[in-house]
């Protein structure tokens, strides 16, 4: 999945734990993703900033939904998970004995092939620590890292009720 389909499948709530999370804690990245989503829409940022919040996050889902905000829309889930979700990662790496940085930043490069077995183990190990919804945004964000993602966690993804996005 690309990452509009990932906007345009997942829980809107995740979306708003994500914005919130960027509002509270980098402000920057916030703006910025507005100025950028603003500017590919064509409107002037102060048109998105005088709107409420509520309204601000609507419109912002609703722009990272469409296919030419995939690069922006894919920035914003890797920084939130590599600066708001970093025990979950950690856990993923360690689980898939994936080096790391001990906040789940991959020292390296990332593997050719993900073990089936540790993929199983791993997601079981997520499941029970965190929101299975979180969990299933994070494993299709880490899919995308490599092109065509992985074939076992493809498959894993598509065949574990579990990590249903919505």
């Amino acid at each position: 999945m690309k990452a509009h389909e990932l906007y345009n499948a997942v829980d809107p709530a995740l979306v708003t734990q994500m914005l919130d999370w960027f509002r509270d804690n980098d402000r920057n990245v916030y703006k910025s993703a507005v100025a950028t989503l603003a500017q590919s829409r064509k409107l002037r940022l102060v048109f998105i900033q005088k709107k409420p919040v509520t309204e601000q996050y609507a419109w912002i889902l609703k722009t990272l939904r469409g296919r030419q905000a995939d690069t922006i829309g894919e920035h914003l889930l890797q920084a939130w998970f590599m600066a708001g979700n970093q025990p979950m990662l950690a856990k993923f790496c360690d689980a898939m004995e994936i080096q790391h940085d001990g906040k789940g930043s991959v020292t390296g490069d990332l593997p050719k092939a993900l073990d089936a077995a540790k993929l199983d183990g791993a997601v079981d190990a997520l499941l029970e620590s965190f929101d299975p919804k979180l969990v299933a945004l994070y494993l299709h964000v880490f899919n995308l890292q490599t092109p065509g993602g992985w074939d076992s966690l493809t498959g894993k993804l598509a065949a574990d009720s579990r990590l249903a996005l919505a």
